[in-house]
This record gives structure tokens, sequence and C-alpha cells, in this order.
């Protein structure tokens, strides 16, 4: 969806980390996708492999990175513009080989989709978590010195005890450390904002991931999870920023972000 309004156009973007996609697809993917109208679409944890899936998006350029390991992770990008080039590595193999980002240049900006990793039950991962979100701020500000920088996606950590409903409970656990916290927290510092908290920084009870063990959307028991980070050039763009937690089909639900780019 793109308005053309006076010396600028209102530019929508989704993410969604759909929890699988060829399940989805069966359920309402396409019908969530339709409406949404979006300029790019950013999808995390495809778990499918080259030619296993085929979607019919008219009109939309896909691409994808896959995980090497079968039904794992993977992360795509459709958008209406045919990317310059793809990005699918940070530098850290033991994560590229999960295919966790889909980096697009464009000409106006970079759009990257990514899907962090989990830190596991008993933080078996947090080593490796942290080396991701290390070298995925490298590479971030290495982007953002050539042109703006959107990034989308399952960042798998709420930053602050707003963004999830039980913090004392979850505090110390995967996703809630402050070890992930402060990687976050390093990021935005080093450049980026968080544009659902830039428009609505009190805003509590908006989450983007429940839990289906504990059936946690019938409680909304939930973790903001997904996010729409932009570089500090397009802070003034935001106007608008949201989490679509009507719409079921995955665990998480899609987000959105409106820029006047």
């Amino acid at each position: 969806m793109t308005i053309l309004c006076e010396g600028a156009a209102l530019k929508k973007f989704v993410s969604w980390n759909v929890n699988g996609i060829r399940a989805i697809v069966r359920k309402n993917f396409m019908e969530v996708f339709d409406a949404q109208n979006a300029d790019c679409f950013g999808v995390q944890e495809t778990k499918c492999q080259e030619g296993q899936v085929e979607l019919d998006l008219p009109g939309y350029y896909q691409t994808w990175s896959y995980a090497e390991k079968k039904g794992y992770s993977g992360t795509a990008v459709f958008s209406r513009e045919k990317p310059i080039q793809v990005v699918r590595k940070t530098g850290l193999e033991v994560a590229d080989v999960e295919g966790r980002i889909c980096a697009c240049e464009f000409e106006p900006y970079w759009f990257v989709s990514v899907y962090s990793p989990n830190s596991q039950d008993q933080l078996q991962r947090l080593s490796i978590r942290e080396e991701w979100d290390a070298h995925l701020t490298h590479l971030l500000d290495d982007m953002a010195k050539d042109k703006p920088v959107i990034l989308c996606g399952d960042l798998n950590v709420a930053h602050e005890p707003i963004d999830l409903k039980d913090p004392e409970k979850n505090a110390g656990h995967a996703g809630f450390t402050d070890a992930e916290r402060d990687d976050l927290t390093r990021l935005l510092d080093s450049g980026f904002t968080d544009t659902f908290r830039y428009l609505h920084p009190d805003q509590a009870d908006t989450y983007t991931w429940w839990s289906y063990r504990e059936r946690g959307r019938l409680s909304n028991t939930g973790w903001r999870l997904d996010y729409f980070l932009v570089s500090n050039d397009l802070r003034d763009k935001i106007s608008g920023a949201a989490c679509l937690m009507d719409i079921e089909g995955s665990d998480h639900c899609p987000i959105t972000l409106e820029l006047d780019i």
C-alpha cells in the first residue's frame, strides 16, 4: 500500500512469525496478506526448504532465506520492488546456516527480516544468542551508514517489563534475561528506534506472542517479541505502528509499520 502524500508516500510494512508457512497457507495467510496490502512483508519461522511451498503473490518478488535443517527456522521478504541485493548472513556461522536473516536492499532503504535465536528453557543457547545480537548490531550499523534501515521480525526478547504479562515471574528466563534485554538496548542506542514504543510509550497489555501450551491468548498472557525498528533517520517518518492481536493462525500475531517516505 503506497499512498501519495504531499512530497512523500505513505508506505506500509508488515512482519509476521508464521510458525510454519506450509501450515499457515492452509489457514489464513493469503487472506491476511491480501488485506494488509503491504509494500514489504517480512516473514519469520517459515520452516520450509526451497521448492516445498509455492505462493501465488502477483505483483510481489519473493526472497527466501532457508535453514539447512529441514522444517526449522527460516525467513523471507515479499516486496513490490525487486531487491538490488540480498544478504542472508551475519557472519556468525552457527546462525547463518539457520536462515535467520533475509535483508533486501532497495533504492531508498534496507528492509531486514530476522528471526533471532531462542535462548531456550535452560539458557543453553544464550551464548549463541549474545553472539548473534552482536553480529546483527554490527551488520545493521554498517547498513545504516549507506542508507536508512527498517528491521522487522521476531527478536525473541521482551525489552521492558511492560512488554510481557508477568515480568517478575519470567525474570531471568529465556526472552527476559538481562543479557538479552541489554543487547536490544545496545542496538537501540546504536541509532535505532522501537517504532511501537515511539508512538505508544505507555501502552500495556499489547503483545505479539502467546504460548499455545498455556493457552495464553485466552487470558492475554503474552509477550511482545516482535518488533519494527528503524534507523533514527526515519524516526520522524513514523506515522503508524500496531500489533494485530486479533489475527490468529500462528502463536504470533502480525505487526505493522507505516512510514511517510
